[in-house]
């Protein structure tokens, strides 16, 4: 290998390593040139172990195994979503028609978009921020992606700290949901069978409404929501739930300490659980009264669903988001893999396996609904929900009406505590590496830094499991990644495909795995997944609703510091961009220049060959 070090003044070095073997073990031979302009004038020679060469140059640790990454990967994009939210829309706009839309959107951008993620970090082998020395002004969306995982832990991680909670109440032989005996029930709770299920509210508490025992659990058992007026009446953190929430935390940092060597070992076990007890709930389910109903619902098919705008829009919003692209995560985990590595490989695997999870989970979702609809004979659509009123009581009663409920319980808990945790993970994993790779010296002090970082979650956190938190849970899970992460990801784009370009983009993945993308894969990063992207980022603007949660509506206040975290992640883009600039030095052209070439073609600056100023650059594919 040759190595070349950095140039001090007018002298440059060059590392020329060659093995050696001897009783001590292999060497290797740096060679170190030490030259001006005219020539060479001094030379200097010194056995040094390979270990040392490493360690000075931080070489970058990768994952243990190839099975190690392919399963941190399907574990984040594999979520607790893929179980509330997909089933639930797919049902809801047209059955089997939706997946029409939603098909037709994975493969014009979801999978362009978690390609280029994928080949981006491996090529670049560093986190969400560094990898924009390809195009230096584009930094600050780095930043915006960082900043966007930290938020999303801030409520993450409360969920699941719910289903803990739920987990450690499963271990009783009457599950609390049950009966309304119980010391948090109000008047309002009923144990009765509907026989109008328009009755049925998972919100209403007054005196007008009747409630099953399950939502008073998770409202009032888990929440203690009646005990809050509103989201400027929090409280203090409930100790259930803070216990609750401190042991995901303590379980994240001995997951994430020492990087992907520890974090490859547990997705063994928390990517691989959810499809065993997926599985065990689908045997289930499939043998219960009217799931079979409810699996005709889920597919069946109307087509003229397709008619409606609203039907698109939904797969749109559901691919951005259901895959994980834009939160740096990909970014960070495929830096870590060998530079030869089948990224292209890896992006069609994993995009298959999360589109068939979504998939295969709303099977097991409503077998269940299925048998709740015939058990208080009402229509499928009055109990089918989205959200965490699915996963939290509609499900949870479900299951209680079974033999052995408890013991399905437990199942069905910890399929949601794999599902959220290595989620988790990667939020927290794409926060640690790209700032770890931004400030180099962070990296001798990995450990302290992950303790920092998943303190910094929890404080924040704990306003989250209040008496009011669902309210500031519902609006950090509106506003923290919803337009903002779009935002993220059209800039994304648009810096790679556009100012770095396609070409050169072709060109590292080539240097890579040895094949170039095909004139697909160009066309869908040059112009279809930017066009898709700008569609959805108006579309989510022109249709902005304010937060709800049941009856409650937000005050403005509360919707403004909503708006103020959204921008607060986009802001990152422009300020940098500014930053930068006004950095740099000589003409404005020259300030051009340096701010959209790549690093390493710095050189080509002084020489007035730049691509970026050619019509060429910008027209090829």
């Amino acid at each position: 290998m040759v190595k070349t070090r950095p140039p001090v003044g007018q002298m440059s070095s060059v590392v020329a390593p060659a093995k050696e073997s001897n009783t001590m073990g292999p060497k290797e031979v740096e060679l170190i040139l030490v030259k001006e302009q005219n020539g060479v004038q001094f030379t200097n020679s010194a056995l040094v172990s390979p270990s040392q060469i490493n360690t000075e140059n931080g070489e970058r640790e990768t994952w243990s195994k190839k099975i190690d990454f392919l399963l941190s990967v399907i574990g984040f994009a594999v979520d607790l979503a893929n179980v509330w939210r997909f089933p639930y829309l797919c049902y809801k706009n047209g059955g089997g028609a939706f997946l029409v839309p939603y098909i037709f959107f994975m493969v014009i951008a979801g999978m362009p978009l978690f390609y280029m993620e994928l080949a981006l970090g491996q090529f670049n082998r560093e986190g969400a921020a560094g990898v924009w020395k390809i195009c230096p002004i584009f930094k600050g969306v780095g930043y915006t992606v960082i900043l966007i995982s930290l938020y999303v832990g801030f409520f993450y991680n409360v969920i699941i700290a719910w289903a803990l909670q739920y987990l450690f109440s499963s271990f009783t032989s009457e599950l609390p949901w049950i009966h309304c005996n119980n010391s948090w029930n109000s008047p309002n709770c009923s144990e009765t069978k509907y026989s109008n299920f328009s009755d049925y509210s998972l919100f209403g508490l007054n005196d007008t409404y009747k409630v099953t025992p399950a939502a008073e659990y998770f409202e009032r058992g888990v929440l203690h929501l009646h005990e809050s007026q509103g989201i400027h009446d929090l409280g203090s953190p409930r100790w259930k739930l803070t216990s609750c929430l401190i042991v995901v935390i303590v379980f994240l940092y001995f997951s994430l300490w020492k990087g992907v060597k520890t974090s490859g070992k547990v997705v063994w076990i928390t990517a691989t659980m959810p499809y065993v007890v997926l599985t065990a709930l689908l045997l289930r389910g499939v043998t219960l009264p009217g799931a079979i109903d409810g699996i005709k619902a889920y597919l069946s098919v109307d087509f003229l669903r397709l008619c409606e705008a609203s039907v698109w829009i939904d797969a749109a919003t559901q691919i951005c988001f259901s895959l994980g692209v834009g939160f740096g995560v990909l970014i960070a985990f495929s830096s870590y893999n060998k530079f030869t590595n089948n990224c292209y490989r890896d992006a069609i695997i994993t995009t298959s396996v999360n589109s068939l999870t979504s998939f295969f989970s709303g099977f097991v979702i409503f077998s269940f609904l299925g048998y709740m609809a015939q058990k208080h004979n009402v229509p499928i659509g009055d109990v089918a929900k989205d959200g965490p009123g699915l996963i939290f009581i509609i499900y949870p009663e479900a299951i209680a009406t079974l033999p052995l409920s408890s013991v399905w319980s437990v199942i069905f808990f910890i399929m949601l505590l794999t599902l959220g945790i290595d989620s988790a993970m990667g939020g927290m994993e794409s926060v640690i590496t790209g700032l770890i790779d931004e400030f180099k010296f962070l990296r001798r002090h990995r450990e302290l830094f992950t303790l920092f970082i998943v303190l910094c979650t929890f404080f924040t956190s704990l306003s989250c499991v209040t008496n009011g938190g669902i309210y500031v849970f519902t609006l950090l899970d509106h506003f923290a990644a919803g337009t903002s992460i779009l935002f993220g990801v059209l800039i994304e784009a648009i810096g790679i495909a556009w100012f770095y370009g396609v070409g050169r983009f072709s060109d590292d993945i080539e240097e890579m795995i040895g094949k170039r993308p095909g004139l697909y894969w160009r066309l869908c990063w040059k112009f279809v997944s930017p066009c898709f992207l700008l569609f959805v980022v108006v579309v989510s603007i022109v249709t902005y609703r304010s937060p709800k949660y049941g009856n409650y509506t937000f005050p403005e206040w509360a919707n403004v510091i909503g708006w103020l975290v959204a921008i607060s992640s986009m802001a990152m883009v422009p300020l940098y961009a500014i930053y930068k600039f006004s950095s740099l030095h000589g003409s404005f052209r020259e300030k051009i220049a340096y701010a959209i070439t790549p690093e390493k073609e710095y050189e080509l600056i002084e020489s007035g060959k730049i691509r970026q100023f050619t019509l060429h650059h910008w027209l090829k594919v």
